[in-house]
């Protein structure tokens, strides 16, 4: 039964890749019911994780490290296939030489970081050593040989003058896999499912139509990214573009082989199910 007292916390992700599924979300239509709560990716996973947050996107590698505590939206991620434009590497000089070298990691997605070893150590062969930085290109390519960053602070590096190499992660899986790639889904804790499915419900329902608004007709969107990021019209047309907010069998087998790859690094501990809500009934996606 629904709590009439509890509210439901919604997370969003504190980066433009997601506006598109959150611009036209009739905040105004749910009143004191929901409540929205942004936050940088690591900071949303560990909240979901703690049962802070009831709902929203996460990694996907967050997901799978607690599987057993969330259901998926079916039809909502944020996933390529191809560039993605805001998970890069910057590195000096070539592939064979940061791919045993130093390289500095944004704090900011686990999903990112784990993408990055699967293709240096499985598929380059490498072996980099790996240290955790503040998101800044300049700092954290002192003394290193690479630096990955996502999200805006990816695309602003992207921006800035330098003589880097640069790999976009989102370009090198689809190369080398032929797979969609996976970076958040849209989970849900178990116990909101139990205590508020008529809520979920209605959230659920209009993050779809936001998300049908959104990229049907991304113009606002634009003009909002290009008024705080800057950039251009035709980047962010681009960029937009790029990314895919769907969720269906194309991502799960590409988020699937992703896990498959990570289990065989020692990344995870075990197999990762896609355990997709749909109207409380639970459909457990296996490859």
């Amino acid at each position: 039964m629904t709590d009439p007292q509890r509210t439901l916390r919604i997370g969003r992700i504190d980066f433009t890749n997601v506006w598109p599924v959150y611009h036209y979300f009739p905040v105004d239509q749910f009143g004191s019911s929901i409540e929205i709560i942004s936050q940088v990716p690591t900071d949303l996973n560990r909240n979901m994780r703690n049962g802070s947050i009831d709902i929203g996107p996460i990694s996907s590698f967050a997901y799978a490290e607690s599987h057993h505590q969330y259901y998926l939206l079916p039809d909502l991620s944020v996933s390529a296939y191809g560039s993605v434009r805001s998970i890069l590497l910057f590195y000096k000089d070539s592939i064979d030489r940061v791919k045993n070298g130093r390289i500095a990691l944004t704090t900011a997605s686990a999903t990112s970081v784990n993408l990055l070893k699967i293709i240096l150590q499985k598929f380059h062969g490498g072996k980099p050593e790996y240290s955790f930085a503040t998101p800044s290109l300049h700092d954290m390519m002192e003394g290193m040989d690479g630096a990955l960053l996502i999200g805006d602070d990816a695309i602003r590096a992207s921006w800035e003058q330098h003589d880097y190499q640069v790999l976009d992660l989102g370009a090198e899986w689809t190369r080398l896999t032929g797979y969609w790639m996976t970076f958040a889904v849209w989970a849900i804790q178990r116990e909101a499912i139990e205590s508020m499915p008529a809520l979920i419900n209605q959230v659920q329902a209009a993050f779809l139509a936001s998300k049908k608004k959104g990229t049907a007709d991304p113009s606002e969107i634009i003009s909002a990214a290009k008024d705080r990021l800057g950039g251009t019209t035709d980047f962010w047309r681009e960029y937009f573009s790029d990314l895919s907010y769907e969720f269906s069998e194309e991502q799960e087998k590409g988020l699937q082989l992703y896990y498959l790859y990570a289990l065989e690094l020692g990344l995870l501990s075990g197999e990762v199910p896609l355990n997709l809500w749909n109207n409380t009934k639970i459909l457990q996606v296996n490859e």
